[in-house]
């Protein structure tokens, strides 16, 4: 079982993947924006990041730049969620350092893939 933080603005998109985490066998903790979610990660140590990266107060990007500036958080994988599907998205979004990428709308049984898989890939590193 892993600590999964999910920092998701919209209501219906965190209940959803709070859903989905917990049928997996995960624990979930939440955060509405980028700001309460560099917070939890910092007072929770979670094993994963679920960031959405269009949100107020604290968009993604910078709450990103934020965990990776602290030792204590730099190498919590932080997979970027978000309904901007451009043409490069993807490149440049783990160019900045998230480790993954889902578009929303998600497709729930990608989602779930990604998420184990970069757990798998975080548990083998350890």
């Amino acid at each position: 079982m892993a600590r999964i933080l999910i920092v998701e603005d919209n209501e219906r998109n965190r209940k959803l993947f709070k859903l989905i985490v917990e049928w997996r066998g995960h624990e979930s903790l939440l955060a509405r924006d980028g700001e309460e979610g560099v917070r939890l990660a910092r007072e929770e140590h979670p094993d994963l990041i679920l960031m959405d990266i269009q949100m107020p107060v604290m968009d993604g990007v910078t709450a990103l730049k934020e965990l990776k500036a602290v030792e204590e958080t730099m190498n919590i994988p932080v997979i970027a969620l978000t309904s901007y599907a451009m043409s490069g998205a993807r490149e440049n979004l783990l160019e900045l350092g998230f480790v993954e990428y889902q578009s929303k709308p998600i497709d729930k049984n990608d989602f779930i893939e990604t998420v184990e898989r970069v757990l798998r890939e975080q548990h083998e590193g350890e």
